[in-house]
């Protein structure tokens, strides 16, 4: 770890009583919370600016330290861009490992998409970061993001072509699919102001109106 690196950790560490008694981070734990650090200062700085419009200076320069202490974590400023990318990938993978051995029906497919928007919600930022950032995103290929995109994807598609579902279930369910990532993505920046919380509801209402069982 660089002594830049250390500085960073030691400055970000919050003061308290007896703090010189406190079991201190490894250089492995230190080097990774500034790594994540790093990554949240970027990721204002897409958010509000663009990637284009940021500079490896402008990350270095909040976060008090050299370039070629961000050097050290990334290589580039589009690695960082893919890191923050890669974040995405939490939200589907979590959900979906929740589908694994189950039958899936409309009520377990609400409760997926339930905390689905839970964590999205909590990492909001993020996808307007990716909102904001489409075109260089899509200039970044790698072969073990694209290979973890496809499976993702392919999960979702699993579902929505179980031939043991209804139609009318799976049409249901690709709906409310897109009522989610709608709801955040698609609208771009028409929902900015709107609260976490009010937001959510309003999808929440629509996931229910979606699956909602109309048979008479």
């Amino acid at each position: 770890m660089t002594q830049a690196d250390a500085a960073l950790a030691t400055a970000s560490a919050p003061a308290r009583d007896g703090q010189a008694g406190r079991e201190q981070p490894s250089g492995d734990q230190a080097g990774a919370s500034t790594r994540e650090k790093i990554l949240d200062v970027a990721l204002d700085l897409f958010t509000d600016q663009g990637f284009d419009g940021t500079s490896m200076r402008e990350i270095a320069e909040r976060l008090h330290i050299s370039k070629p202490a961000i050097y050290h974590h990334f290589a580039s400023k589009e690695e960082i861009l893919m890191a923050l990318h890669m974040r995405l990938h939490e939200f589907g993978r979590t959900a979906l490992a929740r589908l694994a051995g189950q039958t899936v029906t409309l009520q377990t497919w609400t409760l997926l998409l339930n905390e689905l928007l839970d964590q999205v919600l909590a990492q909001r930022k993020i996808f307007l970061m990716h909102e904001r950032n489409q075109a260089a995103l899509e200039k970044l290929h790698r072969k073990d993001h694209d290979d973890e995109h496809d499976d993702i994807q392919q999960r979702f598609r699993q579902a929505l072509t179980d031939p043991a579902l209804p139609l009318r279930d799976r049409v249901r369910m690709a709906c409310s699919l897109g009522a989610v990532f709608g709801g955040l993505l698609m609208a771009g920046h028409a929902f900015d102001n709107v609260p976490s919380a009010e937001l959510g509801s309003q999808i929440r209402d629509a996931i229910r109106d979606l699956v909602a069982d109309h048979s008479p």
